[in-house]
């Protein structure tokens, strides 16, 4: 092998036969190359034939198919894998060297990478498909069988869509309908990243790909990126879609055909419909009562006249929807301004009725209603209208859901409609938002009727929108989509200037919670600014929603910049909130003082808590970081990892050392805490016995805050003979450490290991953004004996960037 080797300098080997434009010919690459062994030329000439030789080069032996393998072009190589494994060879860093000779950039976090098979072929379908790789550069990217986005799409499981959507557009052309078929059982994230306006062909294109991949195929998370200016319509479209919202008719068409899984779905449950209406004897029933009566308004006997089919299908939504009703259970609410709620077609809305003689009558309402509407639009939902009725149902669609007037779509006279919209897009009495403009709206939103309207399919499981701006009505049509949302486990927005839209998405929690299926356990909330204050956001959010496990709420700035405060809301410091299933929080304060105050309810409410972490704030006063030790020390007794950033613990050594005797904590962090900017030695001292008697605390992270080359190499008395510190983990970047000190800090833990037989349970050490660089012999001498201890991550950091730091450490 290692004389193939010296024979491929570069990785430039002979193609095989057929196998394009930029072949290298042997004679070509023979005379830019040393002198070959026979194995090689051999296996040169092999690789060459693999269209004849495939069968018998899979039964070759090990030692012989280890020198062939990185002669293979990508179409051979992936289907070598099998017999690799059978040989017991790993192609992994063939596909490595792969990497680098065709990406020729470093990925990110590429220690992390488990399959670079995986990684160069997700890659290459993406560079191809976006036109950024040309497969002629390399000879091991073309084969005359090699199809680069049909062969690499069963490994593609994240892509990522930009700018005019070019890839949607090619992904739903006819001619690449498998590489379709193969992205929607693979792939499960789909991203969008600095989108442009589009046309209405593009998002027509964008509406079968979303349609496909999520109603129809795997994809559980969809993500926005960096949409500064966001088309209204192309914005709605994706989170309609991802919520599982579409309209029925000629827009679900491939190349003129209806969906065929569409088609199979609704046969399937038609059949399952038909049979349990006839278990259930309704047909019988409704036929003999209606020979009895005789009775029939003339729009029903024209319905059923003219109704294309479309009775068969009323009742069986009737069916359905009787179902429901009957099996509710009624609840009374006596601020509420609707006597009854029924539940809609995709089973939204719990049900709230007084009795069973009001729900009848809404219920005859319902199907005289939905007879007409039927009699009157629904003919075969999915039969082709018309070049323009394409456009038709894309922005009637689009802009339903976003509308603000709904005076057009409502059936003013039917009061239980009407209530039940305006449930859905203003707070309900005593709710924290009530009163914000950002839920004000008379008579509440089209898009409730047009979604209730619309079918529903599958829905993604996890939404995350970074840095797109959401005006009031995105906010209200995104709050009409999580009402219902119940397949939603994790939602993040991150910089979208909500402002006092943010109570739209509250009451969107609070109605969502209201579904005993709902499965939204995570939900991050960061912005610029902040409308109400940390702590008042976190209990409303706990208020509404107390299902979550991970809540996690950031601002950068107060409002007080744009010459107002952030808006207090006295419903959510005074509301009581219901104990949480509440796991993580996260609170990064926009340089507001931590009142435990106003902290102890949540965590008197979150007894189940296991991580609280604290940034940016401030300590009011001397007590105030006591009262929160005590806080948790009684209301969460089951809490693992503490963590404080960027908070100034310099006169707090008492309380400090208080949390690293605690025998619950396992994981503690002061980043950034200036620890030691007021100390003495004594205290360093102090720091270190008390973690060396902790036998509970496994990790230890102190970045940020300024330890220098003595305090370090202290540190490594932790794991002295006579420590009972299980200490795991260590973390001490950002501290002005330099070369000689991590060896001193080395040569002293090895003599520690040494002592104790080897026995040390010592595992990582973190090292980023420290002085390595100063010395760099001294700092790989360093390094590589560390590395033989325990596992470093460093990385190679530009320390005159910290210059003004090492200065006040000297």
């Amino acid at each position: 092998m290692a004389a193939a080797a010296r024979g491929r300098p570069g990785g430039c080997a002979p193609p095989q036969d057929g196998g394009g434009g930029g072949r290298t010919t042997v004679r070509g690459a023979m005379a830019a190359e040393e002198p070959r062994s026979l194995f090689a030329l051999s296996a040169a000439a092999v690789s060459r034939s693999m269209a004849a030789l495939e069968r018998d080069v899979w039964a070759l032996p090990g030692h012989l198919l280890r020198g062939l393998l990185p002669l293979l072009t990508v179409f051979h190589l992936e289907r070598a894998e099998g017999a690799a494994q059978r040989a017991g060879l790993s192609t992994q860093p063939i596909w490595r060297k792969l990497w680098d000779d065709v990406m020729k950039t470093r990925p990110p976090n590429s220690e992390n990478i488990t399959c670079w098979r995986k990684k160069f072929l997700e890659t290459f379908f993406s560079n191809v498909l976006h036109g950024v790789l040309d497969v002629s550069s390399d000879w091991r990217l073309h084969h005359h069988h090699f199809s680069p986005l049909l062969h690499s799409s069963p490994h593609v499981s994240q892509l990522t869509l930009c700018n005019m959507l070019q890839g949607a557009v090619e992904l739903t052309a006819e001619h690449n309908q498998k590489v379709l078929e193969n992205l929607a059982g693979s792939l499960r994230i789909l991203k969008f990243q600095h989108l442009l306006s589009s046309d209405q062909s593009i998002r027509r294109s964008l509406v079968l790909l979303l349609h496909r991949l999520i109603h129809h195929g795997s994809v559980s998370q969809v993500s926005m990126y960096s949409w500064p200016v966001p088309d209204t319509v192309l914005l709605v479209l994706i989170l309609s879609m991802s919520a599982g919202f579409w309209r029925s008719g000629n827009a679900l068409t491939y190349h003129s055909s209806p969906c065929g899984f569409c088609k199979e779905e609704d046969k399937a449950q038609s059949q399952e419909l038909a049979q349990e209406r006839a278990e259930r004897g309704c047909y019988d029933e409704r036929e003999r009562s209606s020979d009895e009566n005789q009775k029939e308004s003339p729009r029903e006997a024209d319905m059923e006249v003219n109704g294309c089919g479309a009775d068969a299908h009323l009742n069986s939504v009737l069916s359905g929807w009787r179902s429901s009703l009957q099996n509710q259970v009624c609840e009374e609410e006596a601020s509420s301004k609707v006597p009854c709620d029924h539940t809609s077609v995709q089973g939204g809305s719990s049900c709230c009725v007084s009795d069973q003689l009001s729900c009848h009558r809404v219920l005859q309402k319902t199907r005289r209603r939905l007879k007409s509407a039927v009699g009157k639009k629904r003919r075969c939902v999915r039969r082709s209208r018309g070049p323009h009725a394409d456009q038709e149902d894309l922005y009637d669609f689009v802009f339903t859901v976003a509308r603000e007037d709904n005076s057009g779509l409502l059936n003013k006279n039917n009061a239980t409609e009407r209530g039940n919209t305006e449930n859905w897009t203003s707070s309900s009495p005593g709710s924290p938002c009530t009163g914000h403009a950002g839920c004000k709206k008379r008579g509440g939103s089209a898009g409730i009727f047009s979604l209730k309207a619309a079918q529903r399919f599958r829905s993604v499981s996890t939404l995350e929108l970074f840095s797109i701006p959401l005006t009031g009505e995105t906010c209200r049509t995104l709050s009409n989509l999580l009402s219902s949302w119940v397949s939603l486990e994790n939602l993040v927005l991150s910089y979208n200037g909500l402002g006092a839209n943010i109570s739209c998405i509250l009451s969107a929690l609070r109605a969502l919670s209201r579904h005993s299926d709902c499965h939204l356990r995570v939900l991050r909330v960061s912005d610029v600014f902040s409308h109400m204050s940390c702590m008042e956001l976190v209990r409303c959010i706990l208020s509404a929603f107390p299902q979550l496990h991970t809540l996690s709420v950031s601002f950068d700035l107060k409002n007080q910049l744009e010459g107002n405060r952030p808006e207090r809301n006295p419903s959510c410091s005074e509301v009581e909130i219901p104990a949480s299933c509440l796991e993580q929080l996260e609170i990064r304060f926009p340089r507001e003082p931590l009142h435990t105050a106003l902290l102890l309810p949540v965590l008197k409410a979150s007894t189940s808590l296991q991580q609280l972490s604290l940034d940016s704030a401030t300590l009011p006063s001397s007590q105030e970081l006591g009262l929160l030790l005590e806080a948790l020390k009684e209301c969460n007794p089951n809490l693992k990892k503490l963590s404080f950033h960027d908070v100034n613990l310099a006169e707090h050594q008492k309380e400090v050392l208080l949390l690293l005797q605690d025998p619950i904590l396992q994981e503690i962090t002061f980043s950034f805490c200036r620890l030691f900017e007021s100390s003495t030695t004594e205290f360093l001292s102090e720091i270190i016995n008390t973690v060396k008697r902790n036998s509970a605390l496994k990790s230890l992270k102190l970045p940020g805050n300024r330890l220098g080359n003595h305090r370090l190499v202290a540190l490594a008395d932790i794991f002295s003979e006579d420590s009972s510190s299980s200490l795991c983990q260590l973390d001490v970047s950002s501290n002005c450490i330099k070369p000689d000190g991590l060896l001193e800090f080395t040569q002293k833990l090895e003599g520690y290991i040494q002592q104790r037989g080897g026995q040390i349970q010592f595992t990582h050490l973190r090292l980023f953004q420290n002085w390595l660089d100063q010395d760099a012999e001294t700092a790989q001498e360093a390094l590589r004996r560390l590395k033989a201890v325990c596992s470093v991550v460093n990385d190679s950091w530009d320390s005159s960037q910290a210059f003004a730091d090492y200065i006040s450490v000297m």
